[in-house]
């Protein structure tokens, strides 16, 4: 199993979030987690990279425990995150953001043939490669959190709302970004309240209600589903 998570109970110190919960990604997919908000989502991913308090069950990586693990501990064995909110350094350039996110490359040939494929999918970073981050568009910082993310070779991506606050447009053009990066060999988990474009996009899909897992399948069973159309999708 590539990422696998046992009867995970986690939150942030007195304060359970999640409730036992249990999923998993296959090498190669992307995998969608839904819910509303206050449901869990976001504490799901930071618990998988080393971000939140975990109290029980545990997180593995191709079979090797990572609960235990400290967050840039789990970087370097190829897992990153693109939080919620972007979090980019506003007064920095786009391309010191770059660099900060490629802090555990040692390699400066293999940064820089990263920093080159992300220049490829994100042309537009490129032409604002000098100018800080913080002037960007939304559109544009979002991409911008997920390059940072891709800086490290990651062989999972984690993705926390990349739609927030995007125009319909934009939206579809991370999606189609994301397809891409998956294809490029990138196992994707993504955390979305869109749910009618991540389940297009996902292969399978899980529902997160009230830090429990409710409803598990694959995307077209799901996008299918009565019960799912209604409360996610608008009826």
């Amino acid at each position: 199993m590539f990422l696998e998570v046992d009867d995970l109970r986690a939150g942030y110190g007195p304060v359970q979030v999640l409730h036992g919960i249990s999923l998993h990604v296959e090498e190669g997919e992307i995998v969608t987690i839904l819910g509303a908000n206050g449901a869990g989502k976001t504490t799901t991913l930071l618990s998988v990279s080393g971000l939140a308090d975990i109290t029980g069950g545990s997180v593995r990586l191709r079979g090797r425990d990572i609960h235990t693990l400290r967050a840039d501990e789990i970087v370097t064995l190829g897992l990153t995150q693109a939080p919620e909110g972007r979090r980019i350094f506003g007064p920095l350039s786009v391309m010191e953001n770059l660099r900060l996110g490629a802090f555990t490359v040692k390699d400066r040939k293999s940064a820089t043939r990263t920093l080159e494929e992300v220049f490829e999918l994100f042309p537009r970073l490129c032409e604002r490669r000098s100018q800080p981050a913080g002037t960007l568009s939304g559109g544009e910082q979002q991409m911008l959190a997920i390059a940072r993310a891709l800086m490290a070779k990651p062989s999972l991506l984690l993705l926390d709302e990349p739609s927030l606050g995007l125009a319909p447009l934009l939206v579809r053009a991370i999606f189609e970004t994301v397809r891409a990066i998956n294809e490029s060999g990138v196992t994707v988990l993504i955390v979305e309240q869109n749910a009618r474009a991540a389940l297009k996009l996902a292969r399978r899909g899980y529902i997160l209600e009230m830090g429990r897992i409710v409803m598990e399948g694959d995307a077209p069973s799901l996008l299918a589903d009565s019960g799912v159309q209604q409360a996610y999708l608008g009826g």
